[in-house]
């Protein structure tokens, strides 16, 4: 999830590969409609999204998860139409250093779309967005918020 929100600084990544500049696969915490409000203002246009061989993988000590190989599996999530330029760099500033930037095979998408892989340790549990939604949400809402600079940054 955030670099911003975890890492205290970081070399600028170029968000923008060649042919693909307007859609992003995502699949955690970014599938939520309050945090793409809280982090872009508001929700893109948005299709569903499955990913083949891959796994949404829970990451220790972290409340998102990583998006990792896995043969046989299936990582279901959005694809984010129309994102602007300035819209990747909030992205772009907000996901985590051991993400990396690159292009997947999607079901039924004739081109490969991006997405921001884990590169580093993940555990051997799946990440459940639905636990997410019920324990973690909200405050990871106020969190974003403070990152962010929104109205709850004041509290």
């Amino acid at each position: 999830m955030a670099g911003g929100m975890n890492a205290p600084s970081r070399a600028r990544r170029s968000p923008r590969l060649d042919g693909v500049r307007d859609r992003l696969f995502v699949y955690g915490t970014l599938q939520f409609a309050p945090v793409l409000e809280g982090l872009l203002g508001r929700t893109p246009d948005h299709d569903l999204g499955v990913a083949p061989d891959r796994r949404v993988a829970a990451l220790p000590g972290r409340l998102y998860p990583g998006l990792v190989a896995q043969p046989g599996r299936m990582a279901g999530g959005l694809v984010l139409n129309g994102l602007t330029p300035a819209e990747w760099e909030i992205i772009d500033a907000f996901e985590d250093d051991e993400y990396e930037l690159r292009t997947i095979p999607l079901i039924g998408y004739d081109r490969p779309v991006p997405t921001y892989v884990w590169t580093a340790d993940v555990t051997r549990n799946d990440w459940h967005a639905e636990v997410f939604a019920t324990d973690h949400l909200d405050r990871y809402l106020a969190r974003l918020a403070r990152w962010s600079g929104g109205p709850e940054a004041a509290r």
